[in-house]
């Protein structure tokens, strides 16, 4: 009880018992469950359900059309937040009974301290990786600059083949849906693929990409800016092409 995330291996090193006792201990004799926070999908209005049919359909035309080579022009883009320090968290507790809530966890403040990464990627690896500068704020021109670093990226990487119809993927927000940074796209050549409302299944590593790269980096202190840079980094460095595939 002074740990209920504890694991079952733990608690069988600790007393010297089998696990298979220890598990029937727990779920027999004291009548308690693993609960585990769960991910679930946003109840969507009909307006979104239907805009989320009408994304869904022209990503299908595009499949349609391009079929072979629909994911080789696929470009995806994440923003996420790292922290000089991020403390960890428990999600799985030990509760008893069906009615039992878990004890209350103090949650602890995170570091004042962060950098907003802007991550790039292909099917292939990691295309840019841009660090907003302080002061700066998430606007139109600040999302075309970025789109126009990705072309200059996206030039020396693919050469010829950079001139064939890319298909650009991000979030909703207002600032990368203003009008200045679609005119910049459609200038570029990149073709904007609809996001459908808190979908959750295109780009499936764009939800494991940040969501992994924060958990490398849960519980590590850093003394600056630079060192939450290069730790970001460095867990991206050297991932297989199999982390990227859409």
């Amino acid at each position: 009880m002074e740990d209920r995330g504890i694991s079952a291996k733990t608690i069988a090193e600790q007393l010297g018992i089998s696990r298979d006792r220890v598990r029937s201990i727990i779920l027999e004799d004291l009548d308690m469950r693993k609960l585990a926070a769960m991910r679930i999908p946003k109840c969507l209005k009909e307006d979104q359900k239907r805009q989320w049919c009408k994304s869904s359909e022209q990503i299908l035309e595009f499949f349609c059309r391009y079929h072979n080579g629909f994911l080789s022009r696929l470009v995806a883009m994440d923003e996420t937040w790292l922290y000089q320090y991020d403390p960890e968290t428990k999600h799985i507790q030990w509760n008893g009974g069906i009615a039992a809530h878990s004890a209350p966890k103090i949650r602890v403040q995170k570091f004042a301290v962060k950098v907003l990464a802007s991550i790039f990627w292909d099917q292939d690896c990691i295309l840019l990786i841009d660090y907003l500068p302080k002061g700066q704020i998430i606007n139109a021109e600040y999302c075309s600059y970025l789109l126009v670093q990705m072309k200059n990226i996206l030039k020396k990487k693919r050469r010829r083949n950079v001139t064939k119809r890319l298909l650009y993927l991000h979030d909703n927000s207002p600032a990368r849906r203003a009008l200045a940074a679609q005119n910049k796209l459609a200038y570029l050549g990149f073709h904007f693929l609809d996001h459908p409302p808190y979908s959750q299944d295109l780009a499936s590593s764009d939800d494991h990409l940040s969501l992994g790269l924060k958990k490398q980096m849960k519980g590590r202190r850093f003394s600056s800016e630079e060192e939450v840079i290069a730790a970001a980094e460095t867990c991206l460095d050297g991932k297989c092409t199999d982390f990227f595939s859409f």
